[in-house]
C-alpha cells in the first residue's frame, strides 16, 4: 500500500513513448501487441487484473490530460490547416520538413548562460509530472493519412501515469514498508535503517579505461540495481547517465536529510517519523528548487514573482475533483529543454584530456552507460564514469560543453538518432516508423498535430500577450526553416513547439523563454505545487531557511548546494 492507502504507483514498466491500458478496457490485446503495458504490470499490483478500467485508473492515481485553453481547440481557426485530406497532409509534409530543417549540422558552439544540470533537472521533473504523452498505439503519429484527433476523443484517450503533484515518488515509490514481492521492482531501502534509501555501488576497473572519479573511497554513486536493472521508481530515470545520476543525487539527498533529521530533531525517534520528515524535507527543498531556481533559470524574469502573487488559477484547479495535465504543457512548452540538450558534455576528468582521453561524453555514450546499454558490459557503473558536479552545475566561458544550448529552433543533431525510443518495441530502426520515432523535432511536431494543440498565435491571445510578428517568426531563420513555414502556412498558424522555441529567440536570444512560453511553464507547475495540500507551498511561509543545513549551516538555496548536500564535491 502508498501512503495514502491506495495501491502501489510504482512506474516500472513504462518507457518514453510507453502508455499504460487498464487491464479490462476494450482492445487491450491488440493495444498490448503494439507496445502498450498493462496497469497491472506498471503499478505492481495483480489486484488490478480484476478491477473494471475506471477502478483501475484510480487506483493507480492515473490523471487526465486536458487542454487549458479547451474553448480554442473547439475553433478550426486556432489549430494546424487540416480542413481536408489535401490540406492536412501537406500540413504534415510540411511539419516534417520543419523538424528535418530544425537540427543542426554539427556541434553548436552557441551556449546559454544556463549550467547543464538545468537541462535535465527539468526531464527528471518531467518524469515527476507526466507519463504516456508520446504513446503511438493509442494515438499515433504514423497513420496515414494522419489527421488530427478530435479534443474529446484525444481526453478520453490519453490518460496521465502519473499524479501531477511534484512529490517525488520516483525516488520513494510505496516507502519502506511496503510488502516486499521478489518477483516486482520495488523501491529499495536499507536492511539496516529503513528510513534510508539503498543506492547502488561502483564496479571497480582497477585503472583501465581511465581514471577512478574522486571521492575514490565513496563507492555509493550508482542506481540500486538487480541484474543491472534500476530499482527504482520510474525506469525512464534510467534512459541517459545524466538524469540516472541526478537520480542517485535524490536518493543521497534523502539519506542525509534522515542523518540531518536525528542530528538536529531528537524528538523525532521512530523510524516511520523520521523517514516522514526526511521525506518532507527533501520534496519541500525540489519544489522549492523548482520553483526559484529552475524556473528561475529558465523563464523571462519576473514569471515567477508574477505567478506567485497571481490568484487566477490559470489551470482551472479549483473546481476539478482531481488534478490534471495540460497538454499545451507536456506536449509542447515543456518540451523547451529538447533544444538545450547538448550532443556531448565535459562529464568528467576523463574528458577533454590529452592522450588516450575520449574528448568528450557523447549521447550516446551516456545512454550506453545505463541499464538499456547494458552498463558498458559492467554489472553495475564503472568508476570512471560517475558525474563530477562542478562541470555540471555552473558554466563556464573556458568550456563549450560546461553550459546549456540556448532555447531556440536549432536541435543538436544526435536528438535524430534516439535508438533508445525503440528499445522494448517491435520497431526496426530503419524502418519508416523507426526512423520517425527517433528523430525528436519531427516527432514532437506531429505530436502537437496529432493531439489538436492550439497554434502560438491562438495561446497568446488568450492570455493577452501580443504574438510575434510574421517578420519576428521568419527574420534570420535558414532557408530549409522558412520554406517549411511557408509550404505549411506556419507563419500565421504556427505549431505551439516551434512557437515557443522561436519566441525565446525573438525575444531573450535563447536565454530564457519568452512571455507565452513562460506563463504555460509556469502556471503548471508552480500551479500543480499549489494544488498539493502536502507541498511547501500549502504550509505557513516555509523556505529552505526552517530546512536541512550545509556543514557551515547555510540552506539549500540552489541546485548546486543540493546536489553539495547530497555529498558531492561542487
Amino acid at each position: 500500500m502508498s501512503e495514502n492507502g491506495s495501491t502501489r504507483r510504482v512506474v516500472v514498466g513504462l518507457r518514453h513513448g510507453g502508455h499504460a491500458i487498464a487491464d479490462e478496457a476494450p482492445g487491450v490485446d491488440d493495444a498490448v501487441s503494439k507496445g502498450s503495458v498493462r496497469l497491472s504490470e506498471v503499478a505492481q499490483d495483480p489486484d488490478l487484473e480484476k478491477a473494471d478500467p475506471a477502478s483501475a485508473l484510480a487506483m493507480v492515481g492515473v490523471t487526465d490530460f486536458d487542454y487549458l485553453f479547451p474553448s480554442l481547440v473547439e475553433e478550426e481557426t486556432n489549430l494546424l490547416p487540416a480542413g481536408s485530406p489535401q490540406v492536412a497532409q501537406n500540413t504534415v509534409d510540411a511539419l516534417n520538413d520543419l523538424g528535418n530543417a530544425m537540427v543542426e549540422q554539427g556541434p553548436s558552439t552557441q551556449n546559454a548562460p544556463i549550467p547543464p544540470i538545468h537541462t535535465y533537472w527539468g526531464q527528471f521533473v518531467d518524469h515527476d509530472l507526466t507519463a504516456a504523452t508520446d504513446n503511438n498505439s493509442v494515438i499515433g503519429i504514423d497513420a496515414v493519412p494522419l489527421t488530427p484527433t478530435a479534443p474529446a476523443d484525444v481526453k478520453a484517450k490519453l490518460k496521465n501515469g502519473r499524479n501531477p503533484a511534484l512529490n517525488l515518488d520516483s525516488v520513494y515509490g510505496d516507502g519502506p514498508f511496503a510488502v516486499s514481492d521478489p518477483s516486482k521492482v520495488v523501491v529499495p531501502y536499507q536492511d539496516g535503517d529503513r528510513a534510508k534509501l539503498k543506492l547502488g555501488t561502483l564496479t571497480a576497473l582497477n585503472g583501465s579505461g581511465g581514471v577512478r572519479i574522486p571521492p575514490v573511497d565513496d563507492v555509493e554513486r550508482d542506481l540500486p540495481r538487480v541484474n543491472r536493472k534500476a530499482q527504482i521508481g520510474d525506469g525512464r530515470n534510467d534512459e541517459n547517465l545524466v538524469v540516472a545520476q541526478l537520480h542517485v543525487a535524490f536518493l543521497r539527498f534523502h539519506n542525509a536529510a534522515v542523518d540531518w533529521v536525528r542530528d538536529h530533531e531528537p524528538q523525532r525517534t521512530g523510524v516511520g517519523e523520521v523517514f516522514s520528515r526526511a521525506r518532507e524535507l527533501t520534496r519541500w527543498t525540489y519544489q522549492w528548487l523548482c520553483v526559484h531556481d529552475f524556473l528561475g533559470a529558465v523563464l523571462t524574469p519576473g514569471t515567477v514573482d508574477h505567478v506567485l502573487a497571481s490568484e487566477d488559477d490559470l489551470l482551472g484547479l479549483a473546481g476539478r475533483s482531481k488534478p490534471y495535465m495540460p497538454l499545451e504543457f507536456s506536449v509542447a512548452a515543456f518540451r523547451f529543454g529538447h533544444s538545450m540538450v547538448r550532443g556531448a558534455y565535459d562529464w568528467n576528468r576523463n574528458f577533454g584530456a590529452p592522450g588516450d582521453f575520449v574528448p568528450n561524453a557523447g549521447f550516446n555514450l551516456l545512454f550506453l552507460f545505463t541499464g538499456d546499454g547494458k552498463l558498458g558490459d559492467n554489472p553495475t557503473l564503472p568508476d570512471n564514469w560517475p558525474a563530477e558536479y562542478d562541470r555540471l552545475v555552473r558554466t563556464d566561458p573556458a568550456f563549450v560543453a560546461r553550459a546549456a544550448r540556448p532555447i531556440d529552433t536549432r536541435l543538436a543533431l544526435p536528438l535524430t538518432e534516439m535508438e533508445n525510443q525503440l528499445v522494448g518495441t517491435s520497431v526496426t530502426s530503419s524502418s519508416d516508423l523507426g526512423i520517425l520515432l527517433k528523430h525528436l523535432a519531427r516527432r514532437n511536431l506531429l505530436r502537437g498535430f496529432a493531439l489538436s494543440l492550439p497554434t502560438g498565435q491562438a495561446v497568446a491571445g488568450k492570455l493577452g500577450i501580443t504574438a510575434l510578428t510574421a517578420t519576428e517568426l521568419t527574420d534570420g531563420l535558414d532557408q530549409g526553416v522558412r520554406d517549411a513555414l511557408d509550404k505549411g502556412g506556419f507563419v500565421d498558424r504556427t505549431p505551439l513547439w516551434f512557437y515557443v522555441l522561436r519566441e525565446s529567440e525573438v525575444k531573450s536570444n535563447g536565454h530564457a523563454l519568452g512571455p507565452v512560453g513562460s506563463r504555460i511553464v509556469a502556471e503548471t507547475i508552480i500551479g500543480q505545487i499549489r494544488n498539493d495540500p502536502r507541498s511547501y507551498l500549502s504550509q505557513t511561509a516555509w523556505t529552505p531557511a526552517d530546512g536541512v543545513k550545509l556543514q557551515d549551516g547555510s540552506a539549500v538555496t540552489s541546485i548546486a548546494q543540493f546536489i553539495r548536500f547530497a555529498g558531492f564535491p561542487v
